[in-house]
């Protein structure tokens, strides 16, 4: 099935617009995060700075994470996923007066940090029951129609929020204008719950006769119990590490852009212009997910999915090399299109061999431990950035390590005499 097919089917695209929805505020709250914390006039952005603000917004996910597979095998998954939008917008309400009163302590932390792990559930929810929506034949399609559209309105939203902030930027203090935005989110995120009412119960899983039986207090023990099944599945093991590598140097490169824009491309004292120039980077890695999501069901057949990998993920180690040579806006650019469209063609093809594998009964479990995973190699990324980059972001070192260690991944990890298993396409 074609990507225009899957969008007209009335089944799927039910699913799609409870993701896109929500990725659409998810990035308008993010770029409201970061006009606080990052391009505010006086606070200055450095590689620690930059690297606390991602560790914050990830820990939630790596401490919920070995509860979230416990409750999306045990409930209606869309449930789940109402409730969470509803408490989403319950706590962007409190952040937004945090900030309209100049509260910038523990307290917007907190809610912070709750905001960003209920997104985990809600994200791990909607992928695991993308199988049940979907043909098995259509799962590579509809991984990259989903987790790809899903990065182009994240992009958007962040636009979105930019403009909105321009128009009341000239009305209101900065403070006002960003919690001004962060409502405009809380709303956003009432409107997902209302398209989450709108599936049934039981749609998105898990089905009545796969619901897992037990309390929270398993939650540790199944995040065994995905592990334990990865152990099975060799190919899918490997497959979720090369991802959560690239999404780690992927990391690297957007602390290296965020401190560039904003410190060496543009004068620090203007911070707009800064967070303009990063907003148009993400925008151009948006094209590239798109592009790369695309070309991926149509690579896998002509080399399979073990290869396709294989070939993505050297791709992108040679990619990243252009901002080794030099660090200029174009360079930069371009850096931002190629491991973009690489390393999203590895994930989608990645997320459908993991389908491909799983039962529902235990889809829940396997996506948690691939969450944590992903979220453990993007703080990583990001600590290591924060330990190499300069403050002005103008750095060649950054560059070669992420191609080191993407073309280590290539040639050690998914080498083919251990990373190898009969397509399923």
């Amino acid at each position: 099935m074609s990507l225009l097919e899957l969008l007209r089917d009335a089944k799927l695209s039910r699913l799609l617009r409870v993701r896109w929805a929500g990725q659409l505020i998810d990035g308008l709250f993010q770029s409201a995060l970061a006009s606080f914390v990052l391009f505010s006039p006086e606070r200055q952005a450095s590689a620690f700075n930059a690297a606390v603000a991602f560790a914050v917004v990830l820990l939630p996910y790596s401490v919920v994470g070995p509860f979230v597979g416990t409750i999306l095998d045990r409930f209606s998954r869309q449930r789940a996923i109402f409730l969470a939008n509803v408490i989403r917008a319950a706590t962007l309400c409190m952040i937004a007066l945090l900030i309209f009163n100049g509260r910038t302590g523990v307290e917007i932390t907190i809610f912070v940090l709750i905001a960003f792990g209920v997104n985990r559930l809600i994200l791990a929810g909607l992928s695991a029951g993308i199988p049940l929506m979907t043909t098995p034949q259509s799962l590579i399609a509809a991984n990259a129609l989903a987790v790809t559209g899903g990065s182009v309105w994240v992009v958007l939203g962040g636009g979105l929020g930019l403009g909105i902030r321009q128009l009341i930027n000239g009305t209101e203090s900065a403070n006002h204008a960003d919690a001004l935005l962060v409502l405009v989110g809380a709303i956003g995120y009432l409107v997902t719950a209302l398209l989450t009412a709108l599936l049934k119960r039981d749609e998105i899983g898990p089905l009545a006769h796969e619901i897992a039986e037990g309390g929270f207090k398993q939650g540790l023990q199944e995040m065994r119990d995905g592990f334990n099944f990865l152990k099975e599945h060799a190919d899918a093991a490997r497959g979720i590490a090369a991802t959560a590598i690239h999404r780690g140097g992927l990391t690297a490169l957007t602390l290296t852009a965020l401190l560039l824009e904003r410190n060496t491309f543009h004068n620090p004292a203007n911070s707009e212009a800064g967070l303009a120039g990063l907003s148009f980077a993400l925008s151009v890695a948006a094209v590239g997910f798109v592009i790369g999501a695309a070309i991926a069901p149509y690579g896998v057949r002509r080399v399979g999915r073990h290869r396709w990998m294989r070939l993505s993920i050297s791709a992108a180690s040679v990619s990243v090399l252009l901002l080794g040579i030099a660090r200029t806006p174009t360079l930069l650019i371009a850096t931002a299109f190629f491991t973009a469209l690489c390393g999203q063609s590895l994930k989608v093809t990645n997320d459908a061999l993991v389908q491909s594998k799983i039962e529902d009964l235990y889809r829940g479990r396997v996506f948690a431990v691939y969450d944590v995973l992903v979220n453990g190699a993007i703080v990583t990324g990001a600590l290591i950035a924060a330990w190499v980059l300069p403050t002005s972001g103008d750095s060649w070192q950054m560059p070669a390590l992420i191609a080191v260690a993407w073309f280590l991944v290539a040639t050690v990890l998914l080498r083919p005499q251990k990373f190898f298993f009969k397509d399923v396409v």
